[in-house]
C-alpha cells in the first residue's frame, strides 16, 4: 500500500505565453488547471501507471473541496485533515522557449492540533508493507522536523518512507534515514554544501547518503538525465529525447515511479527505466498532468542505462 502525504497541496494554474515580458502586457495563449501539490501529483501518476494509493495531508476551503472531488473522480482514495482558510493556488508561467516561472502561495496556516490529527492518522496507517511518500513543502504552523518525525514513526511500525523535499525538511528527513530519497541537483548541492558540482562530486554526495543507511537515492538532473544508487549499483541515465510540454511535475512523476516500482518489487533496471520514462512522459504534457501509460512503456524502451 502506498500513502502519499501532501502537507501543502494546491490548485496548479498553468499559463502559457510566447515570451514573458516583465512590466508590460502579456497575451495568454492557454490556461489549464490541475489538482496539485507534490504528493497529489505522485498519487495521480501512480494511478496513471496502473497502481493505487491513498492521498492524505491538509486541505481547506473551496480549493480543498475541488481537489478532493477531483481525486475521487479519478478513483484515488483520499482521507485528508481539514483546516480553516483556503488551500493555495500556484501559478506556473510557461514560455515557448521552455522557460518556467513559478509563483507559489504560502498556503493556509495549520494549527498544532491539526498537525497532531494528521500524525495520528498516519500512525494508524503505518504497518509492514506500507510505503509513505513525503513530498514537497509544509505550510505555516508546521515544524520543519515533521518529515523526520513521520519517518521515525513509520519505521517503528515497520513501514517504509520515500522522501522528496528540500532545505531544512530534507536535512531533518536525512537525519531520520528514509528508505528512498529523490533529490534534484539543486537540493543535493544545498544539502551537501556544493556549488556547480561535477557529476563526480554529486555521486560522492549521493553515496554519502547511502552510507547513512538510505537504501535508494534517485538524483534527477533535469535535461541532463539522472543518477541512481539502488541495491549496490550506481546507474547513470541520459535524458530521453522528447518534445517538452512543461517540466512541472516531472520530478513528482519520478517519485511516483519509484514508489510504484518499490511496491511491485521491480528490478533495479526496470525501476530506473520506469523512473526515466515516467518523468520524461510527464514533461511532455501540458500543465502538471501525469504521463500516458502507453507513452511510458514506449519511453522505457528508449531509456539508456550505464553503470558508473
Amino acid at each position: 500500500m502506498i500513502v502519499t502525504v501532501t502537507m501543502n497541496p494546491a490548485i496548479d494554474k498553468t499559463i502559457e505565453v510566447g515570451c514573458l515580458n516583465r512590466g508590460s502586457l502579456n497575451r495568454i495563449k492557454r490556461v489549464s488547471y490541475d489538482t496539485g501539490g507534490k504528493g497529489i501529483n505522485v498519487s495521480r501518476t501512480i494511478k496513471a501507471l496502473g497502481g493505487e494509493s491513498l492521498a492524505t495531508g491538509f486541505l481547506a476551503g473551496n480549493n480543498g473541496k475541488t481537489i478532493a472531488e477531483a481525486l475521487s473522480r479519478l478513483g484515488i482514495d483520499n482521507d485528508f485533515v481539514w483546516a480553516e482558510g483556503e488551500t493555495r493556488t500556484n501559478t506556473k508561467v510557461v514560455e515557448d522557449s521552455g522557460i518556467l516561472t513559478e509563483l507559489n502561495e504560502k498556503g493556509t496556516f495549520i494549527p498544532n492540533e491539526k498537525t497532531e490529527e494528521l500524525l495520528n492518522k498516519i500512525e494508524s496507517l503505518a504497518k509492514k508493507g506500507v510505503l509513505f511518500v513525503l513530498s514537497g513543502s509544509v505550510p505555516e504552523g508546521v515544524d520543519k522536523d515533521i518529515y523526520g518525525r513521520i519517518i521515525e514513526m513509520a519505521h517503528n511500525k515497520g513501514a517504509a518512507v520515500l522522501t522528496d523535499a528540500d532545505g531544512e525538511l530534507l536535512k531533518n528527513a536525512v537525519s531520520a534515514v528514509p528508505d528512498i530519497l529523490k533529490p534534484n541537483r539543486a537540493e543535493l548541492e544545498e544539502y551537501a554544501g556544493l556549488h556547480n558540482a561535477s557529476e563526480k562530486e554529486l555521486m560522492a554526495a549521493a553515496k554519502g547518503l547511502v552510507d547513512r543507511g538510505i537504501k535508494t537515492v534517485a538524483l534527477s538532473l533535469g535535461e541532463k538525465g539522472a543518477m541512481f544508487l539502488i541495491k549496490g549499483r550506481a546507474i547513470r541515465c541520459p535524458a530521453i529525447d522528447i518534445k517538452v510540454g512543461s517540466a512541472v511535475g516531472a520530478g513528482d512523476a519520478m517519485a511516483a515511479a519509484l514508489a510504484y516500482s518499490y511496491e511491485k518489487g521491480l528490478s533495479p533496471e526496470d525501476t530506473v527505466r520506469m523512473c526515466m520514462a515516467a518523468s520524461a512522459g510527464a514533461a511532455s504534457t501540458r500543465g502538471t498532468k501525469p504521463p500516458d501509460i502507453m507513452l511510458v512503456h514506449e519511453l522505457m524502451e528508449k531509456t539508456e542505462l550505464f553503470d558508473m
